[in-house]
Formats: structure tokens, C-alpha cells, sequence
């Protein structure tokens, strides 16, 4: 009897699902398996459900495409995450609602693509005993268990480019410019685009930082005859002592929205040092597009190893890439906890030897 999977993508949209979505369905196909696509999101599992066959000219041109053919969904019947990253559970009644959406698709095996907190659904999932494998989806790389999930390199090659840009506008006008990066409480994103980039300033979740240090940075450089400066800014970043920079309206039922800290840090900076500073937003331009060629290459490769873990009925795990290969973890490893930027670890370490402030 041929095999059904599913696959389904879940929370923010990024670079590089469409890509895993291809690896899937091909693997399958070669396996003389059926692939369908769930559209929506989890949602799409529920009667009357909302599927598309994978198959033929669909997958044609997929590889490089941006955004999700099958759509996806960050909030409603499905929202994993309140408040500031803390943990829902889904109702009973939802999960068997779910559980027979399956069983009424036929699914051998469901992939689902995401990252916390669309992975902490998938793990509930898993316990009331639906077969599921996971994929990890995330421009921020904070999940726990993978050195790095898809997205991310996408999102770094954006951010410095936007860098890189600023440096000449910064140049020209003797300004401090402010980057606004995304990331939430991990700042990878930042420290990744701001030694890439060449930043003056970098500030991440990881290490609160203080206006006087980053005022003397700038001082410094002005000293030394250099008249511009490059601060790159965490969403997550914040003042010591302070709370989280979110949104004026905050959505009820789901998980805050951050942003606005870059420019209040350009705010403060032109108050107490008169400097001219002007800030730029990245938003969502770092989640849009498609992917770089290391994207693209992680994705297949997380794609085709997740078809196996189908294959040896694995489920309940996630795949991961650990530096030197593409294995598994299973996925209670991989959710509920953040993977964070160390303190001691190569990349702070290389800033603050190159003379970058942190803001401590």
C-alpha cells in the first residue's frame, strides 16, 4: 500500500521553507510514497481539511522560491506562545480534532517545519500519539539542539547587507546610524551582521547594556578622527535594569511583539553625545525572499533526513545539524528552551578583541 505524509509549515514565514517542502515531497516520491502539503498551517488538519498533492510542475522552481506555497500561521487555534516566550498547552478536544484530521488523510508520517513554538505543538502532537517528525525553521537560531536552524544565514546575509549600505550614508553625513535587527531574546542575527558588517556598537539580549558605555564608544571614535559610527541593535536588546522594548499594542493571547529599542537607543545617543542619528528598521525584510545557497543546501538535506526518520517510523524527533552532519534529537530536546549567544564563545569574545562595544 503506498504511504501518505504530510507536511506542514508553521509560525513566521522565512527564507527556505519552500525549499524543505521540495526535499520532502521528492524523497517521498522516490520512495513511491504520496506527499501532500497541509495549507494554513495546523489548521488546514482539521475538518474540512485543507490540502494540496505534491507532486509534478507544483515543485517545479521551489528551491529558490521565498514565503511557503502551503501558507502558514502565527496565531489562532494553535498559538504555543504568551506573553514573553512562555508555554501553552493545547485543549484535549483540539488535539483529538487534530488526530483524526490525520487519520481521516491517511498520514503514515506528518513533517512539520517551524521553530519553538510550532515545534512545542508538534510535541504535544507526538505525545497524543500522532506520527510526527520536525524541521527546524528559524531566522533567529535560538532553538536548542540544532548549531543552526534554516532562515538564519538568509537573514545575517540581508542584515549585513543593510550594513554595509550604512556605512557609506554614515560616512557621508558624519552620522551614528542604528540598525534594527530581528532575532527576539537570542541575539544571533546581531552579532552574526555586525562583525560581518564591521559594526562599531553591537548590542544583544545576552548582555544589558548602559548609555554611558555606548556614548563612550562613540566619543572614542570621534577622538580618534573617525566622525561616523554603526550600531547594530537586538529586538531583544535591552537597558540593564530595564524591560523588553514591544510594540505600543500588544495582541492578547499571543506572544509579545518586540521592536521600537533601536530607536530609543538612537534617541539617547543623539541627547548625550549631539551627534546626528538616524535609525533603520529591518523588520521583515529579513524573514522575505529566497534563500542563500547555504539555505538551500541545509534545507534539502533537513528535507531528505526527515523522509527517513518517516521511514524508520522516528518520530517524535527533530532533525539536526551539529557542525559536521545532519542527525536527530528528539524534539522535547529541541523546544522550551532558548539557545542563546555565549558569553564566552567565539563570537563575543572576537568583538571585544576587535574593540567593539557590547554595552557593558
Amino acid at each position: 500500500m503506498t504511504q501518505t505524509i504530510g507536511v506542514v509549515t508553521g509560525g513566521g514565514d522565512c527564507p527556505g521553507l519552500n525549499a524543505v517542502i521540495r526535499a520532502v515531497a521528492k524523497s517521498a516520491i522516490r520512495r513511491g510514497w504520496k506527499a501532500v502539503g497541509i495549507q494554513g498551517g495546523y489548521e488546514g488538519l482539521l475538518a474540512p481539511q485543507r490540502t494540496i498533492p505534491l507532486e509534478g510542475d507544483l515543485l517545479a522552481g521551489l528551491l529558490v522560491r521565498g514565503g511557503t506555497i502551503l501558507g502558514t500561521a502565527n496565531q489562532g487555534l494553535f498559538s504555543a506562545k504568551v506573553g514573553h516566550g512562555e508555554s501553552r498547552r493545547l485543549p484535549v478536544e483540539l488535539l483529538d480534532r487534530t488526530k483524526r484530521g490525520c487519520e481521516q488523510l491517511g498520514l503514515a508520517g506528518l513533517v512539520s517545519i517551524g521553530g519553538d513554538g510550532s515545534l512545542s505543538i508538534a510535541q504535544q502532537l507526538h505525545e497524543h500519539g500522532i506520527p510526527i517528525v520536525g524541521v527546524p525553521k528559524t531566522i533567529d537560531n535560538d532553538l536548542a539542539a540544532t548549531l543552526m536552524t534554516f532562515g538564519f544565514d538568509s537573514a545575517v546575509a540581508c542584515a549585513t547587507d543593510a550594513v554595509d549600505r550604512l556605512h557609506s550614508t554614515a560616512e557621508s553625513h558624519q552620522r551614528v546610524m542604528v540598525l534594527e535587527v530581528m532575532g527576539r531574546y537570542a541575539g544571533w542575527i546581531a552579532i552574526y551582521s555586525g562583525l560581518a558588517g564591521g559594526a562599531d556598537v553591537i548590542l544583544i539580549p545576552e548582555v544589558p547594556f548602559r548609555y554611558e558605555s555606548i556614548c563612550a564608544k562613540l566619543h572614542e571614535r570621534r577622538q580618534a578622527g573617525k566622525l561616523f559610527s554603526i550600531v547594530v541593535v537586538a529586538e531583544g536588546a535591552r537597558e540593564a535594569g530595564a524591560d523588553f522594548v514591544t510594540s505600543t499594542h500588544q495582541p492578547q493571547n499571543r506572544e509579545a511583539r518586540l521592536g521600537g529599542i533601536g530607536a530609543q537607543v538612537a534617541e539617547q545617543i543623539q541627547e548625550r553625545t549631539g551627534q546626528e542619528t538616524r535609525v533603520v528598521v529591518l523588520g521583515h525584510l529579513q524573514r522575505g525572499g529566497g534563500p542563500t545557497n547555504m539555505d538551500r543546501a541545509l534545507c534539502t538535506i533537513f528535507g531528505t533526513k526527515a523522509v527517513e526518520l518517516i521511514a524508520q517510523q522516528r518520530f517524535g524527533e527533530m532533525v539536526a545539524f551539529t557542525g559536521s552532519q545532519v542527525a536527530s534529537v528528539p524534539i522535547l530536546d529541541a523546544v522550551g528552551r532558548l539557545r542563546t549567544v555565549p558569553l564566552d564563545g567565539g563570537f563575543v569574545m572576537s568583538a571585544r578583541s576587535l574593540g567593539i562595544c557590547l554595552g557593558d
